[in-house]
């Protein structure tokens, strides 16, 4: 846990100045107000002060000062995680790693390619195109998030059922330590003597260091890829498809859905030429040899009418398959267009769970008296509910991070987890205590102490301190206790 700094903004600035371009420390209000929050824009605080550096040894000269001083320090990629899990800490360090945006060095042979943090996700099969090359892992947000954030939240993508997340996809990690060491967990082999460190790492939300550099594996690019697309006329039979594809022995590359609310406002802002009067949306993909995609195709398109798909509808070319997707992958803005502010959520559940998570969902939604759209990752559980507000009416956004809570919760109880890649940041900490015990939580401090002994990076954030899990969980029985009571009492 950090103390107080032992040092003035005007001193810690000055001290960054001898080392880094002074246009690169910020300190003025209005700079820094770009900084004060990630995706997750309603939990706001402003940093102490802004730095870019531009080489390793800068941001180790950075850590090795805020670690003498006390100073707090939240690493930021670009910005577009959605659990506040960059938002900065008022009496911290902002180190933004926004200028190690190079691709250091691609292997076409090993297939592998060497990135600093800062290089976007799409640009990284962008240059690998020219290998018949791509990263697998494709978050929505793949147009500007970082695969430093990505390492950081272990991102997904709507391809991560088959080609797996983040950490599936990574040979090393090279990152500076709190005290200001350089160190490099991982290796170029496909295994490594001692701990997996580097599984660790990834995940970690810039709890244990700070991320300069990258190594990815590539796949090449599959023969042929097609999507199949199919709507139906309720949440369960969706649901059920799913997991009828799946026990069929096949593996989509990839695997969505979409409810009402989401292919109505996908489609008006993509034109992608959805069902839109259909209760719920399946897209999966399958790619390999002409053969293989001809035969699992045949056997998704029949699979999903045997669940009741009202339309189903194949890709006849790359251009129809890439507006399939853009649908899919713009919806989280699409949204946005038909209220004024949403709160995305992110659970994982079992499969099986589908459409008695999402009918539940629905009940939930009428109980709050908010609506919700829902667009996730189908095939591997990972739900992303977004719950529609407006920040501008009193008690509707409280009313929100209730409803969030309430999901989350739902998602513990039939078997899952409280985040699949968005992290836990602050916006799930209280439901840390939902999902773990006393005992596995001081499991990840002690970890954290062993990265990061006087708590400087990222404080506040991902891990719950015990006395706050303990003060939820007594005020979850107060209110269990009380709903049992008026419940009893008619």
């Amino acid at each position: 846990m950090t103390t107080k700094p032992t040092v003035s903004k005007a001193q810690l600035a000055e001290q960054f100045r001898s080392f880094i371009d002074p246009r690169f420390v910020i300190t003025d209000e209005e700079t820094k107000k770009p900084y004060e929050c990630d995706g997750m824009s309603m939990y706001c605080e402003m940093p102490l002060l802004v730095v870019l550096p531009e080489t390793v040894e800068q941001v180790q000269r950075v850590m090795r000062i805020c670690n003498e001083h006390q100073v707090p320090v939240v690493a930021r990629g670009a910005g577009t995680g959605l659990s506040a899990g960059a938002m900065p800490h008022k009496e911290g360090v902002v180190l933004s790693l926004a200028k190690f945006n190079r691709i250091m060095e691609i292997d076409p042979l090993a297939r592998t390619a060497r990135l600093q943090p800062g290089v976007r996700n799409l640009a990284i099969s962008e240059e690998a195109a020219q290998y018949g090359l791509y990263y697998g892992p494709d978050p929505s947000s793949q147009i500007a998030c970082t695969i430093g954030g990505n390492v950081a939240e272990n991102s997904g993508g709507v391809h991560c059922l088959k080609y797996g997340l983040t950490v599936h996809n990574l040979l090393s990690v090279e990152m500076v330590t709190a005290e200001g060491d350089v160190v490099t967990v991982g290796s170029d082999g496909l295994d490594a003597c001692g701990m997996d460190l580097l599984a660790l790492v990834t995940g970690s939300e810039g709890l244990l260091g700070v991320v300069t550099e990258v190594k990815v594996k590539l796949l090449p690019k599959p023969e042929v890829a097609r999507v199949v697309m199919a709507g139906f006329d309720s949440v369960q039979n969706g649901g059920d498809a799913v997991g009828g594809v799946i026990s069929h022995g096949i593996i989509p590359g990839g695997l969505e859905m979409m409810d009402s609310h989401a292919i109505v406002a996908a489609d008006d802002f993509a034109k992608a030429g959805y069902p839109r009067e259909a209760k719920a949306l399946l897209l999966c993909e399958v790619d390999g040899t002409e053969e293989e995609v001809d035969e699992h195709i045949a056997q998704a398109e029949e699979v999903f009418r045997k669940f009741g798909a009202t339309t189903v509808r194949t890709s006849r070319s790359e251009e129809e398959r890439a507006l399939l997707w853009k649908g899919r992958k713009s919806a989280f803005p699409a949204v946005g267009r038909i209220s004024p502010d949403y709160y995305c959520m992110d659970g994982t559940i079992p499969r099986r769970e589908l459409a008695n998570v999402l009918t539940r969902m629905e009940e939930m939604s009428e109980e709050f008296g908010l609506r919700v759209a829902n667009v996730f990752h189908a095939g591997d559980g990972n739900l992303h509910p977004l719950i529609l507000f407006d920040a501008n009416v009193p008690g509707e956004f409280e009313r929100t991070e209730a409803f969030g809570s309430s999901i989350l919760k739902l998602c513990v109880d039939v078997g899952g987890c409280i985040t699949g890649e968005h992290g836990v940041g602050v916006e799930k900490i209280r439901q840390m205590a939902i999902q773990f015990s006393d005992e596995e939580l001081q499991q990840f401090h002690d970890v954290k102490a062993a990265f990061d002994p006087a708590g400087i990076l990222n404080p506040g954030k991902g891990v719950p301190a015990l006395r706050f899990c303990q003060e939820y969980r007594s005020l979850e029985h107060k209110q269990h206790k009380q709903e049992q009571t008026e419940a009893a009492h008619g």
